[in-house]
Protein backbone atom coordinates (compact mmCIF):
# COMPACT_ATOMS: atom_id res chain seq x y z
CA UNK A 1 0.00 0.00 0.00
CA UNK A 2 2.99 2.40 0.91
CA UNK A 3 4.15 1.72 -2.70
CA UNK A 4 1.00 2.90 -4.04
CA UNK A 5 1.04 5.60 -2.52
CA UNK A 6 4.36 7.05 -3.87
CA UNK A 7 3.74 6.09 -6.97
CA UNK A 8 0.66 7.88 -7.08
CA UNK A 9 2.31 10.83 -5.58
CA UNK A 10 5.16 11.07 -8.03
CA UNK A 11 2.73 10.64 -10.91
CA UNK A 12 1.05 13.41 -9.51
CA UNK A 13 4.13 15.42 -9.32
CA UNK A 14 4.99 14.66 -13.07
CA UNK A 15 2.05 15.67 -14.33
CA UNK A 16 1.72 18.67 -12.44
CA UNK A 17 5.22 19.66 -13.61
CA UNK A 18 4.26 18.47 -17.37
CA UNK A 19 1.27 21.34 -16.75
CA UNK A 20 2.98 24.00 -15.45
CA UNK A 21 5.48 23.72 -18.67
CA UNK A 22 2.77 25.49 -20.75
CA UNK A 23 4.34 24.25 -23.92
CA UNK A 24 2.28 24.06 -27.44
CA UNK A 25 2.16 21.94 -30.51
CA UNK A 26 0.43 23.00 -33.91
CA UNK A 27 1.54 20.78 -36.49
CA UNK A 28 4.98 20.98 -37.26
CA UNK A 29 5.41 24.16 -34.33
CA UNK A 30 6.70 23.83 -31.20
CA UNK A 31 5.60 27.09 -29.06
CA UNK A 32 7.53 27.15 -25.90
CA UNK A 33 7.54 29.47 -22.54
CA UNK A 34 4.62 32.20 -23.74
CA UNK A 35 5.07 35.41 -21.46
CA UNK A 36 4.44 38.83 -20.68
CA UNK A 37 5.23 41.24 -18.27
CA UNK A 38 2.91 42.76 -15.96
CA UNK A 39 1.74 46.42 -16.23
CA UNK A 40 1.67 49.46 -14.32
CA UNK A 41 -1.38 51.27 -14.19
CA UNK A 42 -2.43 53.83 -17.20
CA UNK A 43 0.24 51.67 -19.17
CA UNK A 44 -0.82 51.59 -22.80
CA UNK A 45 1.32 48.92 -24.28
CA UNK A 46 3.31 45.82 -23.22
CA UNK A 47 5.58 43.20 -25.33
CA UNK A 48 5.06 39.27 -25.39
CA UNK A 49 7.40 36.46 -25.82
CA UNK A 50 7.86 32.64 -26.66
CA UNK A 51 10.23 30.55 -28.53
CA UNK A 52 8.93 28.75 -31.59
CA UNK A 53 10.33 25.81 -32.97
CA UNK A 54 9.82 24.73 -36.96
CA UNK A 55 10.30 20.93 -36.70
CA UNK A 56 9.32 20.27 -40.35
CA UNK A 57 10.70 20.27 -43.71
CA UNK A 58 8.61 23.64 -44.79
CA UNK A 59 8.95 27.39 -43.93
CA UNK A 60 6.02 28.73 -41.90
CA UNK A 61 5.27 32.41 -40.77
CA UNK A 62 3.67 33.73 -37.82
CA UNK A 63 1.44 36.12 -39.41
CA UNK A 64 -0.85 38.07 -36.46
CA UNK A 65 -1.97 37.49 -32.94
CA UNK A 66 -4.65 38.33 -30.97
CA UNK A 67 -5.52 39.37 -27.47
CA UNK A 68 -8.86 40.47 -25.54
CA UNK A 69 -6.30 42.46 -23.23
CA UNK A 70 -5.44 45.05 -26.06
CA UNK A 71 -7.35 47.04 -28.61
CA UNK A 72 -4.16 46.22 -31.17
CA UNK A 73 -2.14 43.43 -31.17
CA UNK A 74 1.16 43.95 -34.12
CA UNK A 75 4.73 41.89 -34.02
CA UNK A 76 6.77 43.85 -34.16
CA UNK A 77 11.60 43.98 -33.78
CA UNK A 78 13.41 46.11 -31.55
CA UNK A 79 16.83 47.31 -32.79
CA UNK A 80 19.24 49.70 -30.73
CA UNK A 81 21.02 51.98 -33.28
CA UNK A 82 23.30 54.47 -31.58
CA UNK A 83 22.19 54.51 -28.74
CA UNK A 84 18.51 54.98 -29.45
CA UNK A 85 15.89 52.68 -29.69
CA UNK A 86 14.06 51.89 -32.85
CA UNK A 87 10.47 49.87 -32.92
CA UNK A 88 9.54 48.72 -36.33
CA UNK A 89 6.06 47.22 -37.07
CA UNK A 90 6.22 43.30 -38.92
CA UNK A 91 3.39 43.80 -41.04
CA UNK A 92 4.04 40.55 -43.09
CA UNK A 93 5.00 39.01 -39.73
CA UNK A 94 7.88 36.96 -38.83
CA UNK A 95 9.18 34.20 -40.72
CA UNK A 96 9.87 30.51 -38.70
CA UNK A 97 12.33 28.79 -41.12
CA UNK A 98 12.34 24.90 -41.49
CA UNK A 99 14.18 23.12 -38.89
CA UNK A 100 15.04 26.63 -37.03
CA UNK A 101 14.18 28.24 -33.72
CA UNK A 102 12.86 31.42 -33.32
CA UNK A 103 12.90 33.74 -30.26
CA UNK A 104 10.75 36.26 -29.19
CA UNK A 105 12.32 38.14 -26.43
CA UNK A 106 13.04 41.32 -24.80
CA UNK A 107 15.27 43.30 -27.08
CA UNK A 108 14.39 41.45 -30.40
CA UNK A 109 11.38 40.35 -31.79
CA UNK A 110 8.11 40.21 -29.89
CA UNK A 111 4.07 40.46 -29.97
CA UNK A 112 3.13 44.55 -29.29
CA UNK A 113 -0.23 44.70 -27.31
CA UNK A 114 -1.07 48.18 -27.84
CA UNK A 115 -4.02 50.08 -26.46
CA UNK A 116 -4.46 47.61 -23.02
CA UNK A 117 -7.76 47.92 -21.81
CA UNK A 118 -6.45 47.21 -18.29
CA UNK A 119 -3.17 46.57 -16.69
CA UNK A 120 -1.56 42.95 -17.14
CA UNK A 121 -1.33 42.24 -13.56
CA UNK A 122 0.51 38.73 -11.74
CA UNK A 123 -2.44 36.97 -10.99
CA UNK A 124 -3.98 35.61 -14.34
CA UNK A 125 -2.00 34.27 -17.50
CA UNK A 126 -2.92 36.20 -20.62
CA UNK A 127 -4.53 34.90 -22.97
CA UNK A 128 -3.15 35.28 -26.24
CA UNK A 129 -4.48 33.58 -30.23
CA UNK A 130 -1.56 32.99 -32.81
CA UNK A 131 -2.07 32.71 -36.40
CA UNK A 132 0.37 31.11 -38.77
CA UNK A 133 0.23 30.90 -42.23
CA UNK A 134 0.38 27.34 -42.76
CA UNK A 135 -0.23 25.72 -39.71
CA UNK A 136 -3.44 27.96 -38.56
CA UNK A 137 -3.70 29.10 -35.01
CA UNK A 138 -3.75 28.48 -31.55
CA UNK A 139 -4.36 29.88 -28.33
CA UNK A 140 -1.90 29.69 -25.84
CA UNK A 141 -1.60 31.59 -22.40
CA UNK A 142 1.18 33.83 -21.56
CA UNK A 143 2.68 33.57 -17.95
CA UNK A 144 2.97 36.81 -16.58
CA UNK A 145 6.42 37.80 -15.13
CA UNK A 146 6.50 41.08 -12.59
CA UNK A 147 7.65 44.22 -14.24
CA UNK A 148 10.96 44.75 -15.68
CA UNK A 149 11.67 40.93 -15.31
CA UNK A 150 14.04 39.29 -18.11
CA UNK A 151 11.70 36.40 -17.99
CA UNK A 152 9.30 34.46 -16.51
CA UNK A 153 10.31 32.42 -13.23
CA UNK A 154 12.20 29.26 -14.03
CA UNK A 155 12.06 30.26 -17.63
CA UNK A 156 15.04 32.86 -17.94
CA UNK A 157 17.66 30.36 -19.27
CA UNK A 158 16.02 29.63 -22.37
CA UNK A 159 15.35 34.04 -23.19
CA UNK A 160 17.66 35.37 -25.71
CA UNK A 161 17.11 37.99 -28.03
CA UNK A 162 16.20 37.25 -31.94
CA UNK A 163 17.02 34.08 -34.05
CA UNK A 164 18.35 31.42 -32.54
Amino acid sequence: MRYLVHVLAAVSMLAATTAFAADYTLGKLEIEAPWTRATPPGAKAAGGFLIVTNTGGEADRLVSAEAGIAGRVELHTMSMTDGVMKMRHLPEGIDIPAGETVKLAPGGLHVMFMELKEPITQDAPVPVTLTFEKAGQVEVEMTVAPPGAPGPAGQGHKMGGGKN
